[in-house]
């Protein structure tokens, strides 16, 4: 957006309309030693368009971004190739319509695209029914969670050791306010999930398990005992997925029986953008609909009897008593799922799966190749297109030497988990579509250097 100043004129008649004589009389309520008593320390006062341009673009120099460099970094965000017909796409005004379509009338673009993009999403994750859409993977993956309780009408809920964290930090803050019990643990840097682990801790007062799938360290594990064990103790299973791209290649979790599937959907369509906005997946069974959070669009006709489509469940607080509301956050994330839908229909389902097929050859191919240096051990033993690597030595500073030779190594699991010392040395690496035989080579020569030196 760009910058349009107000001239002192323009700014005295619009206190003039509201009664005020000052900009000042706008603050009185701030209370005096709350207010700045003069400039902002070290902040210039002013500079022309040209000076601050200049700044500016000296600034966002001092960034490495994911184009200008190998780049193997994941952990719930990806680098895909997005297709330049999705950007003209997504700005076309049939699609691009009202945010909130309450008029079913003048938004029908809106929620058709919507209404596929249900369809879609369902798929992919195998669910029987999914929302168009919510905030991200971390707050859709809350919302399964207090959805859970509803359902079970308990309040204890085990999350995986292998889900995320920064979706596990989301839970422990939203489950202050609710007062859920959340069973949280740090991942091992083994090459099995903890599913068993799980298992033994389901118990009567369980709500649901939350699983990540394929998980931090990119591990995958059939979830279908997990279920079993869910179900036999009357509690959900709720599966995770960071990584949309894998569900070409893998099976999906509501096929494994999973209750509710939810994710982030930033890989097809959404571009990195320095971390969003993104775009939330969420699906579940069709006996759970009713609990939902979000919106749900479905297909009617009009009194023509002409295809048709409207809001079919609106249950967050604008719509209904909040006592009665499923969620109080965004219905739903628009535009980034209008750029999802474009881009699972351009790739439509063969071309899903040779995207997940080219994904896996290149991570497999990665992983060969840098398991090779000399003291660096491999984690998994399965894996779709990201995985852990063991270095001999501390992972950060060895991300952040990579980093400053123009090299973005990877994630190390020190930065994820400050102060787990039994995971200092782990380092997760994505690779996708878009990474070359030229990156991998680079990345392979550089660390066995790196290694090195910091070994010597």
């Amino acid at each position: 957006m760009r910058y349009l100043p107000l001239t002192q004129p323009d700014r005295e008649a619009m206190l003039a309309v509201i009664g005020a004589a000052t900009i000042d009389d706008l603050f009185v309520d701030v209370p005096e030693a709350a207010r700045l008593d003069g400039p902002v320390r070290d902040l210039p006062m002013h500079a022309s368009e040209m000076a601050v341009e200049r700044h500016m673009s000296a600034l966002a120099k001092k960034n490495l971004t994911a184009g200008e460099a190998p780049f193997f970094l994941g952990c719930g965000a990806y680098k895909h190739h997005v297709p330049a017909s999705v950007d003209h796409l997504i700005q076309r005004g049939e699609f691009l319509t009202a945010y909130t379509p309450y008029q079913p009338e003048i938004a029908q673009g809106t929620l058709q695209m919507l209404f596929e993009f249900q369809t879609q999403v369902a798929r992919l994750l195998g669910t029987d029914v999914a929302n168009a859409s919510m905030y991200d993977g971390s707050t859709a993956c809350w919302e399964a969670i207090v959805m859970a309780r509803r359902i079970t009408k308990r309040g204890r809920a085990i999350l995986s050791s292998g889900l995320h964290p920064h979706y596990v930090s989301v839970a422990n803050t939203m489950a202050k306010f609710t007062g859920d019990v959340l069973d949280t643990t740090a991942p091992e840097l083994v090459t099995d999930m903890d599913l068993d682990q799980l298992i033994a801790k389901i118990d009567d007062d369980t709500s649901c398990v939350v699983v990540q799938y394929p998980d931090i360290l990119g591990r995958i594990a059939d979830l279908r005992p997990l279920a079993d064990a869910c179900h036999a103790k009357k509690a959900l299973l709720i599966a995770v997925v960071t990584e949309p791209v894998a569900l070409g290649a893998i099976t999906s979790p509501g096929e494994m029986d999973a209750d509710i599937v939810v994710g982030e959907g930033q890989s097809l369509g959404v571009g990195l953008q320095f971390g969003g906005p993104y775009v939330g997946l969420f699906g579940c069974k069709d006996k759970y609909v009713r609990q939902m959070p979000g919106r749900l669009c479905g297909e009617t006709v009009d009194a023509d009897g002409r295809r048709g489509f409207v809001l079919t469940l609106s249950t967050r607080e604008q719509h209904i008593r909040r006592e009665k509301a499923t969620s109080n956050i965004c219905t739903n994330s628009g535009l980034c799922a209008l750029a999802f839908s474009i881009h699972m229909t351009l790739l439509g389902e063969a071309g899903l799966r040779q995207l997940a097929e080219i994904n896996h050859a290149g991570a497999v191919s990665a992983a060969e190749r840098l398991s090779q240096i000399p003291g660096v051990e491999l984690v998994n033993e399965s894996f779709f297109n990201e995985f852990t690597l063991k270095l001999p030595t501390e992972a950060r500073p060895v991300v952040r030497t990579l980093a400053d030779r123009g090299i973005l190594a990877g994630v190390s699991l020190g930065r994820l988990y400050p102060g787990q010392d039994a995971l200092a040395n782990g380092l997760v690496v994505a690779v996708t579509e878009t990474t070359t035989a030229e990156d991998v080579e680079t990345l392979a020569s550089a660390l066995s250097t790196v290694l090195g030196e910091i070994l010597a």
